[in-house]
């Protein structure tokens, strides 16, 4: 390296320790200040949340909804739809719900054409959706690893590039992708599903990292990582070490994220502590922590998927079969 090259090193090395005090400070007060406090207004917001028809997308379209939010919901569960769009209008909000594939790139353009007329252009884009089949590596189908990445990973690809146009034209919204604790840690029966979560944040992160790059500082991105959530998707599971999160926990948190625009959420906090573990420790302790302490393969190995139910709702035989898109 030459004289200049280092003096540049050196000059933006101090840079960083000044922005590195600032930034440290600003998190150290703002822990002090209630959320209330901080909390940005979605009043008025075009939020798009995908599988909005039942599990957390249900309880997250209600929440943003009352909070004055213009709700759209893409689903394939034609009944959920109408319920929790007749739901979220009873209470006074302002809800469209069309049903749409995610796993059809094609549907997916017309579908967002028609909320761009119809609704307007969305301004808060929730990839909430998401499959697991939960079959070990050579039990899997072609059909069901195919699916799992369509929906999982390929639709954000598809919805992002349809909304983000406008959000860049404004320099204004908000992308969220759920992922999951599964996406930082691959765990057994998931080699399609953890798959698709680690690219789910790969991508999310590069994305993030693009928009910040080129000055789109108006447009807000939040990671969603929870744990198992206690929706049926992973119904049969039994964690050892901590019980499935339940479902309005993680809706409330998840909206908590959008209105205090934070980068990622991690659910429950505590596994932020026991992730660095994972490059930290030697190999083989880190799976037999894994194996003989946190007992992961064993509880996924109980694993049963959404099985059969009737649920009888408005006079109708609704059922959801194991697969069912959350």
């Amino acid at each position: 390296m030459q004289l200049a090259e280092w003096i540049i090193l050196i000059y933006d090395f101090l840079l960083f320790m000044g922005m590195a005090l600032i930034y440290i400070s600003e998190a150290i007060i703002l822990t002090f200040i209630p959320k209330r406090y901080r909390i940005k207004s979605v009043k008025g917001e075009i939020a798009l949340v995908t599988g909005g028809a039942g599990g957390i997308g249900r309880l997250i379209a209600i929440k943003l909804a009352k909070l004055g939010a213009h709700v759209v919901i893409w689903d394939i569960n034609r009944i959920g739809l109408e319920s929790t769009v007749q739901e979220i209008r009873h209470n006074g909000g302002k809800c469209w719900g069309y049903y749409c594939d995610i796993t059809n790139k094609e549907e997916i353009y017309r579908m967002a054409k028609i909320v761009q007329i119809e609704v307007g252009s969305v301004t808060l884009l929730i990839n909430n959706a998401g499959y697991v089949s939960g079959k070990i590596f050579w039990e899997l189908s072609d059909v069901e690893i195919d699916r799992t990445y369509k929906v999982n990973i390929l639709s954000h690809y598809w919805i992002n590039k349809t909304f983000l146009k406008d959000m860049m034209k404004n320099n204004h919204g908000h992308i969220v992708t759920v992922a999951s604790v599964a996406g930082l840690l691959g765990t057994y029966k998931c080699t399609d599903y953890s798959a698709t979560k680690f690219a789910a944040i790969g991508y999310h992160e590069s994305l993030f990292t693009e928009l910040k790059t080129h000055g789109y500082d108006g447009i807000h991105a939040t990671l969603i990582c929870p744990y198992f959530i206690n929706t049926g998707m992973f119904h049969g599971v039994e964690p050892r070490l901590m019980p499935m999160l339940e479902p309005e926990y993680v809706a409330q948190e998840v909206v908590s994220g959008i209105l205090l625009n934070q980068v990622v959420v991690v659910l429950p906090g505590s596994v932020r502590f026991l992730l660095p573990l994972k490059c930290l420790l030697p190999a083989k302790l880190c799976w037999a922590l894994m194996y003989n302490i946190i007992r992961g393969p064993q509880g996924m190995m109980m694993f049963k998927g959404r099985e059969e139910v009737q649920v009888l709702k408005n006079n109708n035989n609704i059922t959801m079969s194991k697969g069912t898109i959350h």
